[in-house]
């Protein structure tokens, strides 16, 4: 009984991972998310039911679109799996509650707002609104004060909002707005936690690229993935992390 609860765990999350790639696609060519059936992005043949059953379809298709035959993705697949390993992640560490659904849909709105900065460089408001919804939905179930969101919310993005006044393009607008309602969500101690980590993630991957000579030393690149992962490590493992971070800082 136990693994027929784990698996529609998994199945459910590979589901949700599903509509995330939807979102993925159509959020930066502008296309509504509510209207219109799913459709080959090659030859634009709407899909069927068949046709949209995560993993399972590509499978059985061997990778192939049924209408015109072009390559799918490999990427949106890898998704629908990081979806259903993801939320059997979230089950093992939070158990079966109201706060482990939110950190869910929370880390799910992440991964969106990840693949989308780095294909494009843009984060889209509409997702960051809704971390911003899932944040205040989730303060009465966590363990923080209130203040501590509050302070959250701007103890990061006040400063780097001036320093974009002070250097233009040091910080994109979309970040500074990810980090203030993942502030939120995690409140200020955490968020401190979470953006040391995405800074030392982005300087090293920084370093790399500039070592094999593949981006210039003023060159922009996508900063969002960095704060999305150093936030998802501090939902799971903050509470041993801040201890070891305030004992060596403060």
């Amino acid at each position: 009984m136990d693994y027929i609860f784990l698996v529609c765990i998994f199945i459910i999350g590979c589901c949700i991972a599903s509509f995330i790639n939807v979102l993925i696609y159509r959020l930066p060519l502008g296309i509504s998310v509510s209207k219109g059936r799913s459709f080959c992005p090659h030859c634009h043949h709407q899909l069927y039911c068949m046709d949209l059953f995560p993993i399972i379809s590509y499978l059985c298709l061997l990778g192939k679109c049924r209408y015109c035959h072009q390559k799918i993705s490999k990427c949106d697949t890898v998704i629908e799996l990081l979806g259903g390993f993801f939320g059997l992640f979230c089950y093992f560490h939070y158990g079966l509650n109201t706060m482990t659904i939110i950190i869910f849909c929370f880390g799910m709105i992440l991964l969106a707002i990840s693949i989308i900065d780095l294909r494009t460089m843009i984060i889209p408001d509409c997702l960051v609104l809704s971390c911003f919804f899932i944040s205040l939905l989730s303060i009465p179930f966590t363990n923080l004060f209130l203040l501590e969101h509050i302070i959250g919310f701007f103890i990061v993005s006040i400063p780097l909002y001036m320093m974009t006044i002070l250097i233009p393009d040091c910080f994109g607008g979309g970040d500074i707005k990810l980090i203030a309602v993942c502030g939120l969500f995690i409140g200020w101690k955490y968020l401190l936690i979470g953006m040391v980590i995405a800074i030392m993630l982005a300087g090293m991957y920084a370093s790399y690229l500039l070592i094999r000579q593949k981006a210039k030393v003023y060159e922009h690149m996508a900063f969002a993935p960095y704060i999305c992962l150093g936030v998802l490590f501090v939902l799971f493992y903050g509470e041993q992390l801040s201890n070891y971070y305030f004992y060596i800082f403060i």
